[in-house]
């Protein structure tokens, strides 16, 4: 039987003594005094039918879209929700994206906090040509939206305070997983327990990352490979309205992608080989701007620097396998695409919208949810789908981030037939927004 032995989901720094106090909180939030003074002694197991180990966007979509499912389930996340929240980090939504989290239920409440692209710019360096895209090209009121971490897990917390059937362990280490035939039985400890709390559950979720313990505890390889580029990110002021407009700017080292918020600033994610995104990031904040404004063109005049800037390397990983007994991967734990385009975050949440709905099905027609019959479907489904947006997003970086001149004559002409080709951005736009792939029940719905 694999076992995992001393895992704990990545957790914050947090000095010695400043642990936050663990919450063990029934569906509505109210504290289980009793239950939990059963917990510290050892006295009780808790028996759910899945158990998801991260409790991040990913994981809590997969939680939420479970509501009123029938199944127990228990979300298990090491870090203090207040801590969770505070990641500095701004994200493309597609259409797809929105359109589940409004089946979720969650859409009202993140739509005001949220900006809608009125239009999308794409241009190449120096190349005076620029193709914009407009939600008509799509047939559509909008191209996409651009969300804080904040926003997006703050309204996901919310939602599961009232699910009826979802239980959240926070702050909770697993530090043991043992798999069974039947299901499996973790070992999780919480800060100020005196000892560990058993439960067992039919299927496990790993939403933990892309450096999932539980994947590799698992035996679950993975292809791929680190790109010779890492991306800096960071937020900024510009001193002319972004308009809601997101920019694509592609450089002989790599992306830029400048995201409007919602309150008048810009998220950018610079894609540079290692060696000079270090040099950029350790740069004077006037030096970073400067050369910031000169490979935007400008197109948003000065820039004021409005948070720390953040590096981290750029791979491409796909898992070999989806699932494997009792467990399966989503999000970044089952892959990493590249940031250019901004894919990565939805595939995570097409990921939980389709399993989701899977293992709902499952539970209504009387079948075992942790069977591998019934996680071979989510395999089928998202894995080839989600090659399709690896291979998309790594052929535009090859093909963008070099000044070979042949590379560059012909990505040149892809753009000039991109804007004047009819039906071109219609194409594209179907991929990147999410919609031309099978769309997942919940974002056909409308809550109540």
């Amino acid at each position: 039987m694999p076992r995992l032995d001393a895992f704990s989901a990545p957790v914050a720094a947090v000095p010695a003594g400043e642990l936050p106090t663990p919450a063990l909180l029934s569906p509505a939030g109210i504290e289980l005094h009793d239950r939990q003074s059963q917990i510290e002694t050892g006295a009780i197991e808790l028996d759910y039918d899945l158990a998801i180990v991260g409790g991040g966007i990913i994981g809590n979509t997969l939680a939420v879209a479970l509501q009123n499912s029938g199944l127990r389930v228990v979300s298990i996340e090491a870090q203090a929700q207040s801590i969770s929240i505070t990641k500095n980090r701004a994200y493309v939504l597609s259409m797809l994206s929105g359109q589940i989290f409004e089946g979720l239920g969650i859409w009202q409440q993140v739509l005001p906090q949220v900006t809608q692209f009125s239009q999308i710019q794409i241009s190449d360096a120096d190349y005076a040509g620029v193709v914009k895209m407009y939600p008509q090209d799509l047939g559509t009121d909008t191209l996409g939206y651009a969300a804080t971490h904040e926003v997006l897990l703050t309204a996901l917390q919310a939602k599961l305070q009232t699910a009826p059937n979802v239980t959240t362990m926070c702050p909770a280490q697993v530090v043991v997983v043992d798999y069974t035939a039947t299901g499996a039985e973790m070992t999780i400890e919480t800060p100020d327990t005196n000892s560990p709390t058993k439960i067992r559950a039919s299927l496990v979720i790993a939403a933990d990352g892309a450096k999932s313990a539980l994947r590799s505890q698992a035996g679950i390889d993975t292809t791929g490979f680190n790109y010779w580029q890492s991306c800096i990110t960071a937020t900024v002021k510009p001193a002319i309205h972004h308009h809601n407009i997101a920019y694509e700017r592609f450089w002989y080292d790599g992306p830029i992608g400048v995201l409007p918020l919602a309150d008048g600033r810009c998220q950018v994610v610079w894609t540079l080989p290692h060696q000079q995104a270090e040099e950029l990031r350790d740069l004077p904040a006037s030096e970073f701007l400067h050369q910031l404004e000169h490979c935007t063109g400008g197109l948003l005049g000065t820039l004021e620097l409005d948070s720390q800037r953040w590096l981290f390397p750029v791979k491409l990983m796909q898992s070999d396998r989806y699932t494997a007994p009792r467990l399966a991967l989503v999000g970044d734990a089952a892959h990493c695409c590249h940031p250019v385009a901004g894919q990565g975050m939805n595939l995570g949440i097409r990921d939980a919208a389709a399993l989701a709905e899977i293992l709902v099905a499952a539970h209504q027609a009387g079948v075992d949810i942790g069977s591998d019959a019934v996680l071979q479907q989510y395999a089928n489904w998202r894995k080839p789908e989600n090659w399709v947006i690896l291979a998309f997003t790594d052929l535009l970086d090859r093909m963008f981030s070099t000044s070979i001149l042949p590379i560059v004559i012909i990505r040149r002409l892809g753009l000039f037939l991109l804007d004047r080709l009819p039906g071109c951005k219609y194409l594209a736009l179907r991929l990147m927004t999410g919609l031309a792939g099978k769309i997942p029940q919940v974002a056909k719905l409308t809550p109540n």
